[in-house]
């Protein structure tokens, strides 16, 4: 089969809902729409809006049908989300956001249920984040649901349902700290047994799967090609990846950021993973184990910045470099490879410019303590928006002491979620090296190291 031209990507981030339309041979986004994931407070309980997004993505699917022509549809979401749905296909309940602290109301009787990590590669993570521990949450909350829920689908899935009736899971989404999933067997875990869920979770396949062509009622409402067929879907952080795993040989790392930072490590040195510190084994397209980690980065940054947008120059840099103003984790309590610490700033006082370059080096070191812990090798490549900060760069080049390359993309994640579709490798994606920044940048990480103990 001739691989299509342009490719509609369903991105649904944790901050923002996205479609994006890609020209696959060039690797390039044509053009871009978002809307904001804005959480809906319930009831029954904190809940993404997805029938909004649903009226958002129809609506974008049409003018971006009209004005440039889509052949294909391919889907990618942010991990942490399982979908319940009913004997209709209907969602049996809503889907949860992940940021809900109830689970942690039957955290001990979770934890009595849950696999061991060396089973699931899944850490425990706070509140919802993994999404046996919301199931768990769901069923005892009202225990109606159990038997309503027919399927179990991951959220990438339940977009790829909607657009063409068909079930699925993806190994990607299945695979990312669900507590669910066994990544070196391929195999549903312990856990779906005991949550009741045998025989419920829909197929895993890979993410590339062809799920089906899309419904006639989708077709007449966006003026699309009755047969446009849609992929299974891809966790996002993995569609990030999925560029490299393609085109490159050798170990490297790609870190993925957004509002988390998720950094993946491939053909890396072996290493003993440390759950306690955010790291886990998530799963790629290829259904490959895949040593991982993450911190919370994008929303640590939305924090700090509080509203502020400060231009930063070279000599605020300077400052920072020569005063030992430093941020310490950590500001999102719970996760990141210092989960129990507290932030707080070393130095003189401060001004907005100033603060920001000293955040742009903290996200940075937290990267590349994070890539250490997972035994990452040969270069980083940066995805995302943290690509576009130059003091983030040029600390990731100093603290890793290896190449560091940045991907020249609006959005990482529609890049690889489009190349489910390529039938060969297609034109490298566009990479420019960050030059080393010299001995202060060193320093200043060594610095920081060791207050960070």
């Amino acid at each position: 089969m001739t691989a299509p031209h342009h490719i509609a990507v369903i991105d649904i981030g944790k901050t923002n809902a996205k479609l994006a339309l890609v020209d696959l041979a060039a690797r390039t986004e044509i053009a871009v729409t978002t809307r904001p994931n804005t959480v809906l407070p319930g009831p029954p309980y904190p809940h993404f809006d997805t029938d909004g997004h649903w009226e958002f993505l129809l609506d974008a699917l049409a003018r971006f049908q009209a004005e440039f022509g889509i052949d294909a549809i391919s889907i990618t979401t942010h991990g942490a989300s399982g979908t319940l749905l009913a004997a209709d296909g209907s969602l049996a309940a809503p889907v949860i956001d992940y940021e809900c602290d109830g689970p942690e109301t039957v955290a001990a009787e979770y934890d009595a249920l849950r696999p061991p990590f060396a089973e699931t590669g899944s850490p425990r993570l706070p509140a919802g984040q993994n999404v046996g521990a919301q199931i768990h949450w769901q069923f005892h909350i009202d225990p109606t649901l159990s038997d309503r829920v027919a399927y179990l689908v991951t959220y990438p899935q339940y977009w790829g349902h909607r657009l063409t009736g068909r079930l699925a899971t993806d190994v990607t989404s299945i695979g990312c700290h669900t507590d669910l999933w066994n990544p070196w067997t391929g195999q549903p875990s312990s856990l779906v047994a005991k949550l009741g869920l045998t025989g419920k979770i829909a197929p895993t396949l890979k993410s590339g799967d062809i799920l089906g062509p899309i419904l006639p009622e989708i077709a007449a409402r966006c003026g699309l090609d009755p047969a446009t067929p849609v992929t299974c879907g891809i966790h996002d952080s993995n569609a990030s990846l999925l560029p490299h795993l393609i085109d490159r040989t050798g170990a490297f790392s790609v870190v993925s950021t957004g509002t988390w930072v998720v950094m993946l490590a491939v053909g890396g040195e072996a290493v003993t993973l440390d759950p306690d510190r955010d790291t886990l084994v998530n799963v790629n397209a290829f259904g490959q184990p895949t040593p991982s980690a993450r911190f919370m980065g994008g929303r640590e940054y939305e924090v700090i910045r509080h509203g502020r947008a400060p231009v930063a120059t070279l000599t605020d840099e300077r400052f920072v470099l020569e005063t030992g103003t430093m941020m310490l984790p950590a500001v999102q309590h719970g996760s990141g490879p210092f989960p129990h610490r507290s932030m707080s700033w070393l130095g003189p006082d401060r001004s907005d410019a100033s603060e920001e370059v000293a955040l742009g080096f903290y996200l940075a070191l937290m990267t590349a303590e994070s890539l250490s812990m997972i035994g990452a090798q040969g270069p980083v490549i940066v995805e995302g928006p943290f690509a576009q900060n130059p003091f983030f760069r040029r600390m990731l080049r100093a603290a890793t002491g290896r190449q560091v390359l940045v991907s020249q993309t609006r959005t990482g994640t529609a890049i690889g979620a489009a190349l489910l579709y390529a039938d060969k490798a297609p034109t490298p994606p566009s990479m420019a090296e960050e030059p080393d920044p010299g001995p202060a940048h060193a320093t200043y990480a060594a610095q920081w190291r060791a207050a960070v103990g």
